[in-house]
């Protein structure tokens, strides 16, 4: 599957994450984002962040909104104490 990440949505990029995991939507226990929210396309390369912020909730990760330079994309940490380090993310 091509992404055109000119004309991207939320959901693509968190399905990107999701898969990355091992999770789905019917993993979501909370999401601040609306459908319309989900569902609207944007541009994520380098430039403004245009994409709305957010916080999704499953079972066992937490997926956030990530941007360097306008350059958006999601990236999750997990929900539950572990062993998992973080990297630095965002900047710009």
């Amino acid at each position: 599957m091509t992404l055109d990440w000119t004309h991207i949505t939320w959901k693509e990029l968190i399905e990107i994450q999701f898969k990355k995991y091992n999770e789905s939507w019917s993993d979501v226990v909370h999401s601040t984002l609306t459908e319309e929210e989900l569902n609207r396309t944007f541009d994520c390369s380098f430039g403004t962040a245009e994409g709305v912020p957010f916080t999704i909730w499953t079972t066992n990760r937490i997926y956030f909104p990530v941007q360097y330079d306008g350059s958006e994309w999601c990236e999750s940490v997990s929900r539950n104490p572990c062993d998992d380090r973080t990297s630095h993310l965002g900047g710009g």
